[in-house]
């Protein structure tokens, strides 16, 4: 099913911060290109992964209004990883104690929760996807110690 929605503005990336501090992200440098990939963003990778996001997610606009009225893709972030030549991202999420919290009148269960958290995931990896493969054209920089074995 293909969820018919506009795509949500492309977010700020966070300049300037730390990417190890997030719980889903263990970045193995501390290259992050955060100035680049926003500007990838904004020339198409954004939207080209959106689209290609929309036709297969269970996502469904219920869900979707979910998501654009707690303004969730805003707290996507994505930075590059040198070490492991790729692009990596932080993705938001509907907390554990949504219903405590009365996060959205709409939310009711932890299917619909579980759905939007892991459709954000999959959107997020997606974005990744479509930038290292059609959007950069640089090359990690790592360079390995001379002194590794070889394993051949």
């Amino acid at each position: 099913m293909t969820l018919d929605v506009s795509t949500p503005p492309v977010p700020e990336l966070a300049v300037g911060q730390d990417a190890g501090s997030y719980d889903d992200a263990d970045p193995q440098s501390d290259e992050y290109r955060r100035e680049e990939l926003q500007e990838l963003l904004y020339d198409g990778a954004w939207a080209d992964a959106f689209e290609q996001w929309t036709q297969t997610t269970p996502v469904e606009e219920a869900d979707w209004e979910i998501v654009r009225d707690l303004k969730l893709t805003s707290r996507f972030d994505f930075f590059w990883d040198d070490f492991a030549d790729r692009v990596g991202y932080h993705a938001p999420g509907l907390p554990e104690d949504w219903k405590e919290r009365d996060l959205h009148p709409e939310l009711e269960s932890w299917s619909r929760v579980s759905r939007i958290n892991a459709g954000l995931t999959e959107f997020g990896q997606l974005v990744c996807d479509v930038l290292k493969t059609e959007y950069i054209d640089w090359e990690s920089s790592f360079e390995p110690p001379d002194d590794l074995p070889d394993f051949e």
